[in-house]
Protein backbone atom coordinates (compact mmCIF):
# COMPACT_ATOMS: atom_id res chain seq x y z
CA UNK A 1 0.00 0.00 0.00
CA UNK A 2 1.30 3.47 -1.30
CA UNK A 3 2.35 6.36 1.22
CA UNK A 4 -0.14 9.33 1.15
CA UNK A 5 1.87 12.13 -0.77
CA UNK A 6 0.61 14.02 -2.83
CA UNK A 7 -3.32 15.14 -2.14
CA UNK A 8 -6.05 16.80 -4.51
CA UNK A 9 -8.43 19.06 -3.21
CA UNK A 10 -11.63 19.48 -5.56
CA UNK A 11 -12.77 22.72 -5.09
CA UNK A 12 -16.16 24.01 -6.68
CA UNK A 13 -16.33 27.37 -5.18
CA UNK A 14 -19.35 27.45 -3.10
CA UNK A 15 -19.78 27.43 1.13
CA UNK A 16 -18.28 23.65 1.16
CA UNK A 17 -14.62 24.59 -0.51
CA UNK A 18 -13.70 26.64 3.03
CA UNK A 19 -13.96 22.65 4.89
CA UNK A 20 -12.50 20.88 2.50
CA UNK A 21 -8.94 23.24 2.81
CA UNK A 22 -9.69 23.14 6.48
CA UNK A 23 -10.20 19.41 6.52
CA UNK A 24 -7.12 19.23 4.22
CA UNK A 25 -5.23 21.59 6.72
CA UNK A 26 -5.63 19.07 9.12
CA UNK A 27 -4.77 15.84 7.36
CA UNK A 28 -1.67 17.53 6.59
CA UNK A 29 -0.40 18.83 9.77
CA UNK A 30 -0.97 14.76 10.85
CA UNK A 31 0.05 12.63 8.03
CA UNK A 32 2.88 15.32 6.61
CA UNK A 33 2.58 14.50 2.55
CA UNK A 34 4.88 16.17 0.27
CA UNK A 35 2.16 18.38 -1.51
CA UNK A 36 -1.37 19.62 -1.14
CA UNK A 37 -3.28 20.26 -4.75
CA UNK A 38 -6.25 22.32 -4.70
CA UNK A 39 -8.15 22.27 -8.24
CA UNK A 40 -11.08 23.78 -9.56
CA UNK A 41 -12.31 23.79 -13.19
CA UNK A 42 -14.32 26.33 -14.80
CA UNK A 43 -17.08 25.69 -16.94
CA UNK A 44 -17.58 28.19 -19.16
CA UNK A 45 -20.47 26.38 -21.20
CA UNK A 46 -22.57 26.92 -18.24
CA UNK A 47 -22.54 30.31 -18.60
CA UNK A 48 -25.51 31.64 -20.08
CA UNK A 49 -24.77 33.58 -23.18
CA UNK A 50 -27.28 36.37 -21.41
CA UNK A 51 -23.64 37.04 -20.11
CA UNK A 52 -21.54 36.88 -22.41
CA UNK A 53 -21.30 40.75 -23.27
CA UNK A 54 -20.96 41.37 -19.70
CA UNK A 55 -18.34 38.59 -19.18
CA UNK A 56 -15.97 39.32 -22.38
CA UNK A 57 -13.55 42.26 -20.70
CA UNK A 58 -13.08 39.94 -17.57
CA UNK A 59 -10.28 37.99 -16.97
CA UNK A 60 -12.16 34.98 -15.53
CA UNK A 61 -9.94 32.95 -14.46
CA UNK A 62 -7.27 35.29 -13.00
CA UNK A 63 -10.59 36.17 -10.36
CA UNK A 64 -10.92 32.88 -9.69
CA UNK A 65 -7.47 31.80 -9.10
CA UNK A 66 -7.19 34.87 -6.56
CA UNK A 67 -10.25 33.72 -5.34
CA UNK A 68 -8.96 30.62 -4.36
CA UNK A 69 -5.62 31.65 -3.53
CA UNK A 70 -7.07 33.95 -0.85
CA UNK A 71 -8.89 30.63 0.66
CA UNK A 72 -6.68 28.62 0.85
CA UNK A 73 -3.93 31.05 2.12
CA UNK A 74 -6.58 31.63 5.10
CA UNK A 75 -7.55 28.13 5.74
CA UNK A 76 -4.67 25.90 5.23
CA UNK A 77 -2.11 26.41 7.98
CA UNK A 78 -0.50 23.37 7.51
CA UNK A 79 3.04 23.65 6.83
CA UNK A 80 3.03 21.28 3.85
CA UNK A 81 3.56 22.56 0.17
CA UNK A 82 0.62 24.24 -1.52
CA UNK A 83 -0.91 25.07 -4.95
CA UNK A 84 -3.51 26.30 -6.60
CA UNK A 85 -4.55 24.67 -10.12
CA UNK A 86 -7.27 26.10 -12.28
CA UNK A 87 -8.25 25.03 -15.32
CA UNK A 88 -11.09 24.75 -18.24
CA UNK A 89 -12.76 21.43 -19.15
CA UNK A 90 -16.28 20.00 -19.94
CA UNK A 91 -15.57 17.27 -17.91
CA UNK A 92 -14.36 17.37 -13.81
CA UNK A 93 -14.23 13.76 -13.87
CA UNK A 94 -11.67 14.01 -16.69
CA UNK A 95 -9.54 16.81 -15.79
CA UNK A 96 -9.25 15.36 -12.19
CA UNK A 97 -8.11 12.38 -13.51
CA UNK A 98 -5.34 13.96 -15.82
CA UNK A 99 -4.25 15.54 -12.94
CA UNK A 100 -4.13 12.21 -10.90
CA UNK A 101 -1.91 11.14 -13.68
CA UNK A 102 0.07 13.58 -13.81
CA UNK A 103 1.18 14.51 -10.54
CA UNK A 104 0.85 10.99 -9.07
CA UNK A 105 -1.87 11.71 -6.59
CA UNK A 106 -2.44 9.11 -3.85
CA UNK A 107 -5.79 10.38 -2.37
CA UNK A 108 -8.47 12.64 -4.24
CA UNK A 109 -10.58 15.04 -1.48
CA UNK A 110 -14.14 15.73 -2.50
CA UNK A 111 -17.02 17.66 -0.60
CA UNK A 112 -20.26 15.31 0.28
CA UNK A 113 -22.79 17.62 -0.11
CA UNK A 114 -26.61 17.28 1.31
CA UNK A 115 -29.32 16.34 -1.24
CA UNK A 116 -30.56 19.39 -1.42
CA UNK A 117 -27.53 21.02 -2.39
CA UNK A 118 -26.52 18.80 -5.02
CA UNK A 119 -23.81 16.55 -5.25
CA UNK A 120 -20.91 18.39 -6.12
CA UNK A 121 -18.34 16.80 -8.40
CA UNK A 122 -18.83 13.03 -6.79
CA UNK A 123 -20.05 10.35 -8.74
CA UNK A 124 -20.33 6.99 -10.10
CA UNK A 125 -17.78 7.91 -13.30
CA UNK A 126 -15.50 9.90 -10.84
CA UNK A 127 -14.52 6.40 -8.50
CA UNK A 128 -14.68 3.69 -11.41
CA UNK A 129 -11.92 6.26 -13.33
CA UNK A 130 -9.79 7.06 -10.24
CA UNK A 131 -7.11 4.86 -9.79
CA UNK A 132 -5.96 6.54 -6.42
CA UNK A 133 -7.83 6.68 -3.05
CA UNK A 134 -11.12 8.59 -2.75
CA UNK A 135 -12.07 10.47 0.15
CA UNK A 136 -15.35 12.69 0.65
CA UNK A 137 -16.07 14.95 3.56
CA UNK A 138 -19.16 15.99 4.48
CA UNK A 139 -20.52 19.47 6.13
CA UNK A 140 -19.67 20.45 9.45
CA UNK A 141 -16.77 17.66 10.39
CA UNK A 142 -14.95 17.45 13.00
CA UNK A 143 -11.39 17.75 12.79
CA UNK A 144 -10.63 14.57 14.56
CA UNK A 145 -9.34 11.64 14.03
CA UNK A 146 -9.45 9.44 17.02
CA UNK A 147 -12.04 6.76 16.18
CA UNK A 148 -11.49 4.96 12.54
CA UNK A 149 -14.42 2.17 11.30
CA UNK A 150 -12.72 0.33 8.68
CA UNK A 151 -15.30 -2.11 6.80
CA UNK A 152 -14.06 -5.65 5.87
CA UNK A 153 -16.12 -8.40 4.32
CA UNK A 154 -12.69 -10.78 5.08
CA UNK A 155 -11.94 -10.32 0.80
CA UNK A 156 -8.49 -10.18 -0.37
CA UNK A 157 -9.60 -6.56 -1.64
CA UNK A 158 -11.12 -5.62 1.62
CA UNK A 159 -7.99 -5.81 3.75
CA UNK A 160 -7.03 -3.00 1.95
CA UNK A 161 -9.52 -0.71 4.31
CA UNK A 162 -7.57 -2.23 7.12
CA UNK A 163 -4.48 -1.59 6.05
CA UNK A 164 -5.17 1.97 5.23
CA UNK A 165 -6.16 2.14 8.86
CA UNK A 166 -3.28 1.19 10.07
CA UNK A 167 -1.75 3.71 8.00
CA UNK A 168 -3.52 6.64 9.74
CA UNK A 169 -3.18 5.09 12.99
CA UNK A 170 0.42 5.33 12.97
CA UNK A 171 0.30 8.94 12.35
CA UNK A 172 -2.56 9.92 14.90
CA UNK A 173 -2.86 7.07 17.57
CA UNK A 174 -6.87 6.43 16.16
CA UNK A 175 -8.14 3.52 17.43
CA UNK A 176 -9.28 0.96 14.83
CA UNK A 177 -12.56 -0.68 15.16
CA UNK A 178 -12.71 -3.77 12.10
CA UNK A 179 -16.35 -4.05 11.41
CA UNK A 180 -18.26 -7.01 9.58
CA UNK A 181 -22.00 -6.59 8.39
CA UNK A 182 -23.78 -9.81 7.77
CA UNK A 183 -26.82 -11.48 6.77
CA UNK A 184 -28.96 -14.54 7.03
CA UNK A 185 -28.54 -16.08 3.35
CA UNK A 186 -32.19 -15.98 2.06
CA UNK A 187 -31.71 -19.06 0.25
CA UNK A 188 -31.74 -21.08 3.47
CA UNK A 189 -35.12 -18.53 5.46
CA UNK A 190 -37.46 -20.71 3.92
CA UNK A 191 -36.22 -23.78 5.60
CA UNK A 192 -34.27 -23.17 9.02
CA UNK A 193 -35.40 -21.33 11.94
CA UNK A 194 -33.34 -17.48 11.57
CA UNK A 195 -33.20 -17.43 14.82
CA UNK A 196 -31.42 -20.60 15.16
CA UNK A 197 -29.01 -19.82 12.25
CA UNK A 198 -27.91 -16.49 13.69
CA UNK A 199 -25.53 -17.56 16.53
CA UNK A 200 -24.25 -19.87 14.38
CA UNK A 201 -23.34 -17.46 11.64
CA UNK A 202 -22.05 -14.91 14.16
CA UNK A 203 -19.77 -17.55 15.82
CA UNK A 204 -18.78 -18.38 12.25
CA UNK A 205 -18.46 -14.97 11.34
CA UNK A 206 -15.94 -14.73 14.53
CA UNK A 207 -13.80 -17.10 13.95
CA UNK A 208 -13.41 -16.11 10.49
CA UNK A 209 -12.76 -12.42 11.60
CA UNK A 210 -9.86 -13.80 14.12
CA UNK A 211 -8.09 -15.47 11.02
CA UNK A 212 -8.39 -12.92 8.78
CA UNK A 213 -6.83 -10.57 11.22
CA UNK A 214 -4.13 -13.23 12.64
CA UNK A 215 -3.30 -14.08 8.49
CA UNK A 216 -2.89 -10.35 7.29
CA UNK A 217 -1.13 -9.70 10.58
CA UNK A 218 -3.86 -7.25 11.68
CA UNK A 219 -3.33 -6.11 15.72
CA UNK A 220 -4.44 -3.52 17.81
CA UNK A 221 -7.99 -3.16 16.73
CA UNK A 222 -11.46 -3.98 18.07
CA UNK A 223 -13.84 -6.26 16.19
CA UNK A 224 -17.00 -5.14 15.39
CA UNK A 225 -20.12 -7.45 14.03
CA UNK A 226 -23.29 -6.33 12.95
CA UNK A 227 -26.52 -8.22 11.69
CA UNK A 228 -27.84 -6.85 8.88
CA UNK A 229 -31.48 -7.30 9.50
CA UNK A 230 -33.32 -5.51 6.83
CA UNK A 231 -31.31 -2.92 6.00
CA UNK A 232 -28.50 -2.52 3.76
CA UNK A 233 -24.82 -3.42 4.48
CA UNK A 234 -24.34 0.64 3.26
CA UNK A 235 -27.05 1.82 5.63
CA UNK A 236 -26.31 -0.54 8.48
CA UNK A 237 -22.55 0.73 8.04
CA UNK A 238 -23.27 4.51 8.15
CA UNK A 239 -25.80 4.27 11.29
CA UNK A 240 -23.52 2.04 13.16
CA UNK A 241 -20.35 4.32 12.76
CA UNK A 242 -22.26 7.47 13.26
CA UNK A 243 -24.11 6.31 16.57
CA UNK A 244 -20.49 5.19 17.41
CA UNK A 245 -18.90 8.57 17.23
CA UNK A 246 -16.68 7.00 14.46
CA UNK A 247 -14.25 9.88 13.04
CA UNK A 248 -14.17 8.15 9.32
CA UNK A 249 -15.24 5.14 7.66
CA UNK A 250 -12.58 3.39 5.53
CA UNK A 251 -14.11 0.81 2.65
CA UNK A 252 -11.81 -0.99 -0.07
CA UNK A 253 -13.47 -0.23 -3.44
CA UNK A 254 -14.22 -3.90 -4.06
CA UNK A 255 -15.03 -7.16 -2.26
CA UNK A 256 -17.09 -10.01 -1.68
CA UNK A 257 -18.38 -13.17 -0.07
CA UNK A 258 -21.47 -15.11 1.27
CA UNK A 259 -22.50 -12.84 3.54
CA UNK A 260 -21.66 -9.47 2.87
CA UNK A 261 -20.82 -7.38 0.42
CA UNK A 262 -18.72 -4.44 -0.29
CA UNK A 263 -18.12 -4.04 -3.91
CA UNK A 264 -17.67 -1.41 -6.13
CA UNK A 265 -21.01 -0.42 -7.59
CA UNK A 266 -23.05 -1.75 -4.97
CA UNK A 267 -22.06 -0.83 -1.07
CA UNK A 268 -19.12 1.69 -1.63
CA UNK A 269 -21.24 3.25 -4.35
CA UNK A 270 -24.32 3.45 -1.80
CA UNK A 271 -22.61 4.72 0.75
CA UNK A 272 -21.15 7.84 -1.81
CA UNK A 273 -24.83 8.91 -2.75
CA UNK A 274 -25.72 8.86 0.93
CA UNK A 275 -25.57 11.72 2.74
CA UNK A 276 -23.30 10.58 5.57
CA UNK A 277 -22.24 12.72 8.72
CA UNK A 278 -18.56 11.11 8.63
CA UNK A 279 -16.25 11.55 6.41
CA UNK A 280 -15.82 8.33 3.70
CA UNK A 281 -12.38 6.95 2.31
CA UNK A 282 -12.52 4.78 -0.32
CA UNK A 283 -8.97 3.15 -0.29
CA UNK A 284 -8.09 1.40 -4.11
Amino acid sequence: MRNIEKILVALDLTSTDKELIEYASFLANEMKPEKVYFVHNIKKYEISELFQEQLKDLDLEKMISDELDEKVSTHFNAETNSEVLISEDPYTESLINYIVHKYSIDLVMVGNKSKKKGTGVISEKLMRLLKCDILTVPENTKQNLTNIWAGTDFSRESIKSLQRSTYLANYTGAKITAVNVYSVPIQFTPYLDKEEMLPKIEKHTREKFEKFLNRNKITDCEIKIIRGREASVAEKLSIESENASADLVIVADKGGNVFSSLLVGSVTDELFTRSLKIPLWVTK
